[in-house]
């Protein structure tokens, strides 16, 4: 099929999760035999920070505002499909586009599920809006469990589907080399993840003065008081990333408080770091026992004492037992192979609405 996707962006990862998502789900589709053309929002941050400039799995363009966009009215009214990102600058407008152009199915994708749900409940419409919601053929949701009903039963989606974040094992590999940290955090700055990596992460290193740590990620505040032990990297691009994890005896997996709040809701982090067979302590939240087994692929933690005493232990065949079980069903051959489902089936739906 012909796919169109206007997302946050492919070309760069500096500071956000949606480019590393993207291109490994996008390069599986097109390893399917689809054909994708990505349109992404030209804006500065990005443009200044893009580490893929042309993609071999698909064809990457820019588009500098909504008239501008619409220049690709053509291509998105041709396509088979069309899907609309979460945080896509002007989503809204962008997603009445679509609607209003779009031969062939549409889909929202969103990568930010209870963050979204959040800003909707509070009125804010930065990117979707409760009217848009029915206009999609069928909402993908990084989040799966009993929020999928809820959007369908309150906002009228015809169909919520989960699509959560995978790896790109090619991309995420086990590697040698020498052990540099206990404990390792890759992540941007947020403030509702803050407290609780001052809780597993900020406080085991003034307890553990003796070990080294590292947090990477780019927009943490300056008057963030580190240990003189924990290292900062202010951004490890994906292509670094199999390294960093792989100089770490443990990784640390924080969740935002709206995905934790809902459940179901697993970063593209947890599974990267697995895929490198990397042992994985993580915050607790409802749903991630069905990803991952406690104890025995992952490690669980609610204060610091949990993080103090598993630095103690030697879990590398917890690394290796999460990275079996990652690449079993979550890689972005997987997703590739749900998406084209779901697509396939909003698709039928269609065919079958207009029949009646």
């Amino acid at each position: 099929m012909r796919l169109v996707v206007l997302g946050l962006s492919l070309s760069s990862s500096w500071g956000n999760g949606h480019a590393t998502t993207f291109r490994a789900l996008l390069k599986e589709f097109a390893a399917r035999g689809h054909d994708i053309l990505f349109l992404e929002r030209d804006v500065p941050w990005y443009r200044d920070n893009r580490d893929i400039a042309d993609p071999d799995y698909c064809e990457l363009r820019f588009y500098s505002d909504l008239d501008d966009l619409r220049q690709w009215q053509g291509e998105i009214a041709r396509a088979d499909a069309v899907m609309v990102g979460s945080y896509v600058p002007e989503g809204v407008a962008v997603g009445r586009l679509v609607q209003e152009t779009a031969q062939g199915v549409t889909a929202f994708y969103d990568i930010d599920t209870p963050v979204t749900l959040a800003k909707l409940r509070r009125g804010d419409y930065e990117y979707l809006s409760p009217e848009v919601i029915p206009g999609y053929d069928v909402y993908l949701s990084f989040t799966g469990g009993p929020t999928l009903r809820h959007i369908e039963e309150e906002y009228g989606s015809p169909a919520a589907r989960a699509l959560y974040c995978s790896v790109d094992p090619d991309a995420y590999p086990p590697l040698d080399v020498p052990k540099k940290w206990a404990l390792s955090y890759l992540g941007t700055y947020s403030p509702d993840r803050q407290p609780a990596l001052e809780r597993l992460l900020i406080e085991p290193a003034r307890a553990l003065p003796n070990e080294r740590l590292v947090v990477a990620g780019p927009q943490y505040p300056a008057d963030i008081d580190w240990p003189k032990n924990v290292e900062r990297i202010e951004h490890c691009p994906p292509a670094d990333h199999p390294a960093f994890y792989a100089a770490s005896r443990f990784t640390l997996n924080v969740t935002r408080a709206d995905m934790i709040a809902a459940g179901w809701s697993p970063s593209v982090r947890l599974f990267e770091a697995a895929a490198c067979g990397i042992p994985v302590i993580s915050d607790k939240w409802q749903g991630i026992e069905e990803l991952l087994t406690p104890g025995r692929e992952i490690i669980l933690a609610d204060k610091s004492e949990d993080v103090i005493a598993a630095l103690s232990h030697d879990a590398s065949g917890l690394g290796q037992a999460a990275r079996t079980r990652i690449l079993a069903a979550h890689t972005a051959s997987h997703r590739a192979a749900e998406l084209e489902i779901h697509l396939q089936e909003a698709a039928k739906a269609d065919v079958l609405a207009l029949s009646a």
